[in-house]
């Protein structure tokens, strides 16, 4: 069954009235603890050698902070959040700042002390907060000053959740700590700037994997009246991820409220530590929820150490996911388990991207379910050109599944960009984003299928659809493809046209082409149709092609412009459409 999802109409017409913030990037990670062994290496229970491969990705990839979700220690000791003070050093100098929250190894109100102590920043204070502001905590309940915080940076607002116990000595069982937080994430989620991005993170996910205790009890089922207000408070109000650790593998799943009117996505986040953990076999969902099943499986990754680096470019976000296999043996996607004895050296690669836009749709495709009818148009308004976007075919064959047996949705997203905004000569479009076409980690490859997308109605001549390569460039979509071969058509897409055909269909005012990869795409001017090379689209083309039909030669690819394997008066004027210029008549 296929499920399609609009965000707020009020987001979109802040944005398309011009209201965009500067892109900007952050980063986070998960759990950091060592055992007693390698301390050398490793002091205070810290897994100081596997931050410090980490920490300088971080500035690498220039972000403005970064997250870190708990289990700091292993010991939950003074000595260990020294360790991290210390650690951030290289954070701070570089500009950047460092946003943690408490795990379940550092639960003391010793430890909920010393964590303020040394990371002011989550209170708004000292040299630290890099940029970050509208700092706040809950002042009731009463000990969570500085452990569990809100600030805003850009366009998007930040909570994260403490669920131990407070610093002054207060909510003993973490099972319940965050029931009596959750009105004040509702009004902090109510009160943030209109068309912000919002994310919630914690130690604990919705729904573990691993772990049955979770962020609002000791089981998936417990306390459903605080399940649905914070999912309904989350879905209601633009933030759509909630960001955790606590199971020491990287899991993305979309988790519903117990009455089954919100859903969110619930992302568990690959271990920086040296255990690593395996999910449950029946899930935890299915364990516990069998009657109200509320957790939709999207992406699994075992047995890896991980970062996350994540960009907000005005009502878009892309989430890339970096992982290094754990030093265990085997190879990414076919890791081993183990505990680590000494720090592995790591390299890092891209396992996957995913991401949403505030003025996007979403659709869940599962196994066997049609692409069909994913469809989606830019904004109107102020540098926006109201484009729309389909897609004509194309079936989720994806079959791999999760550890514990469950088939994983597509979870596909469309986004936009304001061609006044993307300052690209030339667009003929808005700029669409198509997240969550990949079929599997470590690979972009996606199932064949058909993109279709409108220009604007005064364009003329050749046009393509044109997408981003990994530089920045703009390039034909088609080019991009895994495997198939480039082939392009004047006229409407027709069913069973091949992989890496494309075309422009003047009738309707759209360009296609056959794909299996997403990206980014927009309209763009093209030399399809210069038969001669000569960097033009005009008479001589057509002069050529007249000859060509004259001697009955044999079709180029390139001059049989409807695809049909022959040559005919039909491709004549195919081609004058196509002119660039206006001395195109043909010639009688």
């Amino acid at each position: 069954m296929k499920k399609t999802f609009k965000i707020s109409l009020l987001a979109a017409s802040l944005l398309a009235g011009g209201v965009r913030a500067e892109p900007f990037s952050f980063g986070f990670m998960a759990d950091t603890q060592w055992t007693s062994n390698d301390a050398a290496n490793n002091p205070s229970t810290v897994a100081l050698g596997i931050m410090n491969q980490i920490l300088p990705k971080f500035v690498e990839h220039k972000v403005k902070f970064v997250l870190q979700f708990g289990d700091l220690t292993d010991n939950g000791s003074n000595a260990g959040l020294d360790v991290w003070k210390n650690a951030a050093q290289q954070l701070y100098s570089n500009g950047i700042g460092f946003y943690p929250v408490r795990g379940n190894h550092e639960p003391s109100s010793a430890a909920a002390n010393r964590f303020v102590a040394n990371f002011p920043q989550t209170q708004g204070l000292g040299p630290n907060v890099a940029g970050a502001t509208g700092h706040r905590s809950p002042s009731s309940p009463t000990g969570l000053t500085g452990l569990s915080y809100a600030f805003e940076y850009g366009n998007a607002t930040f909570i994260a959740i403490d669920q131990f116990v407070r610093s002054n000595g207060s909510s003993s069982s973490a099972n319940s700590a965050t029931l009596d937080q959750v009105n004040w994430i509702e009004q902090t989620l109510i009160n943030k700037p209109a068309g912000n991005h919002a994310f919630l993170f914690a130690h604990k996910p919705l729904i573990g994997q691993n772990h049955v205790d979770n962020l609002l009890g000791a089981n998936p089922s417990s306390n459903p009246t605080q399940r649905n207000q914070l999912i309904k408070a989350m879905a209601g109000n633009g933030a759509r991820y909630f960001l955790s650790g606590h199971d020491h593998l990287y899991n993305r799943a979309i988790v519903k409220s117990p009455d089954g009117t919100a859903f969110v996505h619930n992302i568990i986040h690959s271990s920086d530590s040296y255990k690593f953990y395996i999910p449950t076999i029946p899930s935890n969902d299915q364990a516990y929820n069998a009657t109200n099943r509320q957790e939709i499986p999207i992406s699994q990754e075992l047995f890896t150490v991980g970062y996350y680096i994540a960009k907000i470019d005005g009502p878009n976000l892309t989430v890339t996911h970096y992982a290094s296999d754990n030093g265990c043996g085997g190879s990414l996607g076919a890791g081993k388990d183990c505990d680590l004895k000494a720090t592995p050296t790591l390299n890092f690669v891209k396992r996957e991207s995913y991401g949403y836009s505030l003025i996007g749709k979403e659709f869940i495709i599962p196994h066997g379910g049609s692409f069909t009818g994913i469809q989606d148009q830019s904004p109107r308004g102020s540098g926006w050109a109201g484009t729309s976007m389909a897609l004509l075919d194309g079936v989720n064959t994806v079959s791999a599944k999760f550890y514990d047996g469950r088939l994983p949705v597509q979870d596909v997203n469309t986004g936009w960009q304001s061609r006044a905004d993307a300052k690209t000569a030339n667009l003929k479009s808005d700029v669409l984003t198509l997240w969550g076409m990949h079929n599997n980690i470590g690979s972009e490859q996606a199932d064949v299928y058909t993109l279709s997308l409108r220009y604007e109605d005064a364009a003329r001549g050749a046009l393509a659809l044109m997408s981003k390569d990994e530089d920045g460039r703009w390039v034909k979509a088609a080019t991009r493809n895994f495997g198939g071969s480039l082939k392009f058509v004047a006229g409407p897409y027709k069913p069973g046209t091949a992989l890496g055909t494309f075309g422009v269909d003047h009738a309707s005012k759209t360009v296609w082409a056959v794909l299996n990869r997403g990206g980014e795409f927009a309209v763009m001017p093209s030399l399809d149709g210069d038969l001669n090379g000569d960097g033009v689209v005009d008479s001589r083309d057509i002069e050529l092609l007249q000859q060509m039909l004259a001697n009955a030669s044999t079709p180029s690819t390139d001059a049989d412009l409807d695809n049909d394997g022959k040559l005919s008066p039909l491709d004549l004027r195919k081609l004058a459409l196509l002119c660039t210029l206006p001395n195109c008549a043909i010639a009688r």
